[in-house]
Parts: C-alpha cells; sequence; structure tokens
C-alpha cells in the first residue's frame, strides 16, 4: 500500500480546510513548466478539447487525493484543485452515499472495492466541467427558473437551442468522460416542487403531483462543449447546492485542463 495520510475535514471541505493538499501539491511540484491556461488559450489549435489526456507535468511521486463523501464535497476538492490549477494530481472517489459522479466514472457501489480502486487504481483522464463562476461539477448540474416553474429563458448546447421559453422547465448536464464534455437534456418535469404563498399550498401541489421531479426528456439529450442559459431569474444548482440568488445567465464549459481520475474502464 502507497503512503497515507488521512485528514478528517467538514462534509464540504472548506478552502481554509483544503489548503493541505495545496501545501502537498506545491510541495511536489514548485514551480509549473508546462504551459499556462492562458498559453493553451492562445495555441491556435483545438487539441486541448479533443479526447481527454494525460497531465504533461513531470512528476516523479504523484500527489493522489481520494475523496470520502459525497458529489458536493467531491466538487469543493474539485474546484480547489482547479482554481489553485494543479489539475495534474490524481483524484480518486470513496463516495458516502447514492452517487451521480461515480456512476459516471463506474466506481463500485461497494465500499470496499471503491477504496481499492482508490488506492491502487489506474488514472484515466476525463473532461472537467466548470461554471463561468468557476465552481467545478463533479457529478451533475441544473438549470431550472428560480420558482422552480417553467423556465422563462433559454438554454443551448454548443450550438443547439436545447429549451424554449416555457416550454420546459429547464435541464440537466453531467460530465462526460470523453470528448466533447458535457450531456445536457430537458426536464419535463421540475426539479422541485414551485414556490406557493403559504404551507397549505405547498402541500395541496405535493399531493396534486403524479409525475416524478426532476424528469428528462431523453430524445433531447445533447452532448456539447458548453451549456448556455439566459433568463431573468435562473436558478443554477452544482451537485445538489442551489446559488444563493438568482442570475440572468450561466455558463458551463469544458476547462482547459483534464482531470487526472482514478477509475476502472469504461
Amino acid at each position: 500500500m502507497p503512503d497515507v495520510d488521512f485528514h478528517q475535514v467538514s462534509a464540504i471541505p472548506t478552502r481554509q480546510e483544503l489548503k493541505l493538499i495545496d501545501a502537498s501539491a506545491a510541495a511536489i511540484l514548485p514551480s509549473d513548466p508546462t504551459p499556462s491556461l492562458d498559453e493553451i488559450a492562445r495555441q491556435p489549435d483545438v487539441s486541448h478539447l479533443g479526447a481527454p489526456q494525460f497531465a504533461p507535468q513531470p512528476i516523479d511521486k504523484p500527489l493522489r487525493i481520494v475523496v470520502v463523501g459525497d458529489d458536493a464535497a467531491l466538487s469543493a476538492v474539485l474546484t480547489r484543485m482547479m482554481r489553485a490549477d494543479y489539475m495534474w494530481a490524481e483524484v480518486a472517489y470513496v463516495p458516502s452515499s447514492a452517487s451521480t459522479a461515480a456512476q459516471n466514472w463506474n466506481i463500485p457501489t461497494d465500499s470496499d472495492a471503491a477504496w481499492a480502486l482508490a488506492l491502487e487504481g489506474e488514472v484515466r483522464p476525463v473532461p472537467l466541467i466548470r461554471t463561468d463562476t468557476g465552481l467545478a461539477v463533479a457529478g451533475s448540474a441544473t438549470v431550472s427558473s428560480w420558482d422552480h416553474g417553467p423556465l422563462v429563458g433559454e438554454i443551448i448546447v454548443d450550438d443547439t437551442t436545447l429549451v424554449h421559453s416555457g416550454e420546459r422547465f429547464g435541464a440537466r448536464l453531467v460530465p462526460m468522460v470523453d470528448a466533447p464534455g458535457l450531456l445536457a437534456a430537458a426536464a419535463v418535469t421540475p426539479f422541485a416542487y414551485p414556490e406557493a404563498a403559504s404551507r397549505w399550498q405547498r402541500f395541496r401541489q405535493k399531493l396534486a403531483g403524479t409525475a416524478a421531479l426532476g424528469q428528462l426528456d431523453a430524445a433531447s439529450a445533447r452532448t456539447g462543449r458548453a451549456m448556455q442559459a439566459g433568463g431573468p431569474e435562473l436558478r443554477v444548482s452544482v451537485d445538489g447546492a442551489s446559488g444563493k440568488r438568482p442570475v440572468k445567465r450561466s455558463t458551463f464549459y469544458r476547462h482547459l485542463r483534464d482531470l487526472q481520475v482514478v477509475r476502472p474502464q469504461s
């Protein structure tokens, strides 16, 4: 077994708590000799948007970060890695509950098997999907109206309109394990019960509801590198965590560096 250090942090680790992996990354690679994000963005080709690639950094002793928790915890770790730009670090995941990220990456549902994979498995790179506000998506994300009613606005995947105003309740996306990066589909039922004026009205809404929340139109599914949404009051949720206030626009897109994920072959 490799050398392992255990650190207990909050269910959703804070930036302060994640400084310990910042320090570990800096100790292994004090200065990154590979092209910066700005230099990659200026490259005339788009090779960095093709099949996910292994990290080019010359690392003698890899840093493997094993996240034990839910998708929101994993998102917090990935967000910190992305912002601090040490995406060369390996990431393994042992989910503590039902997990879209684990399903996407084919992580075993058995805890012992997940731990064995995390400690001894091989890296297989995947795209990293992020928001324009700098949040990494671990398992899934949704865009809807702030009040959970029919979406007022528009959602586009690359050049294809996925949702027109008033026709659907929003969209859900999941990161892919290969190019182009994300898969999105329109929602035909709300992701949550629409807000009501009273608790009694909310109770009646739940009693009247016959369709499960968050049902998707499979025929609408589209793959792409980016998903853009615009509307007067949008709710953006990443791995189950809703934004604190409505926004007028939001963009999800593939980050320029890929995730070095420990996962089985697809």
